[in-house]
């Protein structure tokens, strides 16, 4: 049974985002020149825990930084939006990076050096198992190691906490921890990598999350971009609209979402409005540059209506 309790804990990956926005994206071989560069603190678990905080939760956030100005850098900023980094761990290893390539229509690609955050153990989660038990909604994404993202959904399950898996960066994973997840939030080719299902359509996506929830969760919120998200709960499935809007830069837009997402279940709202309210949210980042320079707070987004 979940417990009623608001504080988020976001466990998962700290990186500096080194970007560049250039007229288009080089493909392979190729040197685009004219960009404009720009550095920022990112990360999907960094970037989920300040969308969260700003947005109006009460949050907390464990990763692991190396021992250098990149981790302190990451560390400071986190502290100044207010999260708790009081179990933040550090590592012998770099902190974790990504170079980011951004084309004129908003579109990226990005190459990540996981660094520290691959560093992140069973073990550490062990020694933060209280921590877990304590929160009330745990958020978790897949830029640390797999195994240690599944101690901590189990950890996390056993004392009745509610877990939100963003699966990303898409990847096949242990049925089991399928069964310790309480809501998946996949866009539609993480949803095809992990049930096997080619997606192509509404109905072949309905029948990916048909496989999955055979696997153990029951709750999906499937992004698809301009197309807006699909929300699969008890049994229905409800289409969300996207905002019209004019895309600048979608870096950090999915993490956005998924952490307005958490804050609104925290306040007892629906899923299918809590959809509707981080759909609002992600809408605004897209309009932006950067990762975490991009993600609103909580008076700029709003109320949204079914």
């Amino acid at each position: 049974m979940q417990k009623a309790n608001k504080s988020i804990l976001v466990i998962g990956s700290s990186n500096t985002d080194m970007t560049i926005k250039g007229t288009r994206l080089p493909v392979p071989g190729e040197t685009v020149t004219g960009g404009v560069f720009y550095m920022g603190p990112g990360g999907k678990g960094a970037n989920q825990a300040v969308a969260a905080k700003r947005l109006g939760g009460d949050v907390s956030f464990v990763c692991k930084v190396g021992r250098d100005i990149f981790g302190d850098k990451a560390l400071e900023t986190y502290k100044n939006e207010g999260i708790d980094i009081s179990h933040a761990m550090r590592s012998d290893k770099a902190s974790g990076s990504a170079l980011i390539l951004v084309g004129e229509r908003g579109e990226n690609c990005i190459s990540v050096a996981s660094g520290a955050n691959g560093d992140i153990t069973p073990a550490d989660i062990d020694s933060i198992a209280d921590v877990i038990r304590s929160a009330g909604f745990l958020i978790l994404q897949l830029e640390i190691p797999v195994e240690s993202v599944l101690r901590a959904a189990k950890i996390a399950h056993e004392a009745g906490v509610y877990v939100i898996l963003n699966p990303a960066p898409a990847c096949i994973l242990p049925r089991e921890l399928f069964r310790y997840v309480s809501l998946m939030t996949p866009n539609q080719s993480e949803a095809s990598l992990m049930s096997g299902c080619e997606v192509t359509d509404r109905a072949s996506l309905a029948k990916a999350v048909e496989v999955l929830q055979g696997y153990g969760v029951q709750d999906f919120v499937v992004t698809l971009g301009s197309n807006g998200v699909l929300v699969f709960k008890d049994g229905q499935s409800e289409t969300i609209p996207a905002l019209k809007v004019d895309a600048v830069d979608t870096t950090a837009a999915g993490d956005t979402f998924c952490g307005a997402l958490c804050v609104a279940l925290s306040e007892g709202k629906s899923l299918q409005d809590a959809a509707r309210f981080a759909t609002a949210a992600a809408a605004i980042t897209v309009q932006r540059k950067g990762a975490q320079a991009s993600i609103p707070t909580r008076d700029e987004v709003p109320i949204p209506t079914a």
